[in-house]
Order: C-alpha cells, then sequence, then structure tokens
C-alpha cells in the first residue's frame, strides 16, 4: 500500500516521504494467534492531520519508550470496514466508517490502517468521506473540551481562540447551538470567518485589547502561552480554563484549569454526523489534495486556512 512516513522528527512535515508499505494482513488479524482483539482494517478513503502531530512524542515511540519509526502519521480518517479483527464486534464489513486510530499505533495517512474498532463510528451514506475526516478530530476535541472539561451551560459566555480555525470553528459552533455568547479571537482576516461561524464578538489578538471583552464563563484555548495567562485573568469566579496546549500555564483565581488529550467515542461522533446532515454543524476544510501530493500539501508556501484533508481515494 502507498503511505506516508515519518524517520526524522527534527525534519518536522518536510521529512515526509510517500512509501510502499505491506498491506495489513487480514488473515492474521481474524486469527486467534495474531490477534489484537476488537481491531478491524479500514480502506482510507479520506484522512487528516492535525498540525503539531509531529512534535508528539507517540510518533516516535510506542507505549513501551521504543523507536517505532518509519511511522505512519495521521490519526484522523474516513473509510470503509475491509475485514474484521477476532473478537470484533459492532461492525461489519463493507460499512461505511469515521473516526481516531490510537496515538502510538501507524496512522491514516495510507491506503489501509488498523483500527480498534471501539474508535470507529458508523458514516451516515449523505455525509462524505471528506467531511467525515474533517469533523472526527476537530469535532471531538470541540465537544469534549466544551461539555465534558468546561461543563458549558445555556446562557453563559465563552471565550473561544482560534475561532477561524479547524478546531476554534467547530467550538465556536456548538457552544452557540447551546445557547452560549461566543466571543472569538484569531488575526484580522480572521475576523469575518470567525462571525461566519457564530462568534457574536471577536478580538483581533493582534491590534485589539483581550482584556477589553469582560468577564467569561469558559475559555477554549488552543494557544497557550502569554495568551492563556491573560485569559486565565477574564474567567469569573466558578469559571473554566480548558486548553489543548498541555499543562496550563495559568490558572483562573477562583476557578478550574484544564489540559486534556481528545479521545474518540463512538456516540459523540454519532451525534457530530447528525449535527453535519442537518445543517448544524458546517466543516472548515480548506485543501484537499490526493495521496500523491500529500506531501506538498502539508508543505504550503502559502497560509492555509481551515483543515488540510488527504483524500486516499477517488
Amino acid at each position: 500500500m502507498k503511505a506516508i512516513v515519518v524517520t526524522d522528527q527534527a525534519a518536522g512535515t518536510a521529512g515526509m516521504t510517500l512509501v510502499e508499505r505491506p498491506d495489513p494482513d487480514a488473515a492474521r488479524l481474524a486469527s486467534l494467534a495474531g490477534a489484537s482483539y476488537g481491531d478491524v482494517v479500514v480502506d482510507v478513503h479520506a484522512s487528516g492531520f492535525t498540525g503539531n502531530e509531529l512534535e508528539w512524542p507517540s510518533t516516535w515511540i510506542d507505549r513501551l519508550g521504543r523507536d517505532r519509526t518509519p511511522s505512519i502519521p495521521g490519526h484522523e480518517l474516513a473509510g470503509v470496514v475491509s475485514a474484521l479483527g477476532y473478537g470484533t464486534t459492532g461492525l461489519s464489513v463493507g460499512q461505511r466508517v469515521f473516526g481516531l486510530t490510537d496515538w502510538t499505533r501507524d496512522g491514516t495517512l495510507a491506503e489501509y490502517a488498523v483500527v480498534e474498532a471501539r474508535n470507529l463510528a458508523p458514516l451516515p451514506g449523505d455525509v462524505d468521506f471528506t467531511v467525515g475526516a474533517g469533523v472526527a478530530m476537530t469535532g471531538l476535541t470541540a465537544w469534549q473540551g466544551l461539555f465534558e472539561h468546561g461543563r458549558l451551560q445555556e446562557g453563559q459566555s465563552v471565550l473561544v481562540h482560534g475561532a477561524a480555525g479547524a478546531v476554534g470553528s467547530m467550538a465556536t459552533q456548538l457552544a452557540r447551538a447551546a445557547g452560549a455568547h461566543v466571543i472569538g479571537t484569531g488575526r484580522a482576516a480572521d475576523r469575518q470567518t470567525a462571525l461566519d461561524f457564530g462568534a457574536q464578538e471577536f478580538v483581533d489578538l493582534e491590534n485589539e485589547a483581550l482584556e477589553d471583552v469582560g468577564g467569561v464563563d469558559l475559555v477554549f484555548d488552543v494557544i497557550g502561552g502569554d495568551i492563556q495567562k491573560r485569559s486565565a485573568r477574564l474567567i469569573r469566579a466558578g469559571g473554566t480554563l480548558v486548553t489543548v496546549t498541555g499543562p496550563p500555564e495559568a490558572r483562573p483565581a477562583d476557578g478550574l484549569a484544564i489540559d486534556f488529550v481528545v479521545v474518540s467515542d463512538r456516540a459523540q461522533l454519532g451525534e457530530i454526523a447528525q449535527r453535519v446532515r442537518d445543517g448544524r454543524l458546517r466543516t472548515n476544510i480548506g485543501t484537499v489534495a490526493a495521496l500523491d501530493d500529500a506531501v506538498a500539501a502539508f508543505n504550503p508556501t502559502e497560509r492555509v486556512k481551515g483543515k488540510t484533508i488527504i483524500r486516499v481515494r477517488p
């Protein structure tokens, strides 16, 4: 099978290479002797990639700390189940699915991926594979940050950093649909995009004072650093700062600071897919490229708006 691999952490996305790798052994997967219980083989139709993925230790080492290069990056996919592992339940061969793969296993920038069945959800036939791959990571990250960790309630106010970005635009839409007052942030050029996704206010972080927004109940942070520290001071008593940038560098004076790593969840994926189907959730996809062009797509010469998706099969 064709696959993108990485071998040199210092090289970043410029070190990505398109190679031929062995196809997953479906016969061994289905046997008791060779089983990883609950795995399925997915014919990948579309794959996503998270920008800082090559900085994650799990891209380079397994759970025991052993080198696992050359590794296949990408952990967001939509495709069709082509083989079932021993003991797998809940999915069938030929079923359209989408979801996330395990961080420490080879990923989805390939023609086939081996995935734990529990990490996948059915993808309705009227949702394109590109859309499925585009909302798997972004939608789950926004959902879990807002509702599981941020405990967002109707009538609260939420400050969404990077509101025009792939994750931020999902958080903006979900928070607005939940009845929250949404304040988006970003660059000046992002203002209209953030407003189009549902932000009611916008702060240009390069030219406007973040502190002018006043107090908020929840901060959804994808930036970290000084912006995170300043944001923590805006949180009202009992509020929460939720971040995906690692351990919080600042905490609200009277509230919580939570960092989290997104996990795949079949029920949440199903809810996200339903919202896409009925028009309540729009994807934020920028570039769509073929697998043969993936290395160039992940090394653009100009800033790309929205998420880059690799269309693995026509």
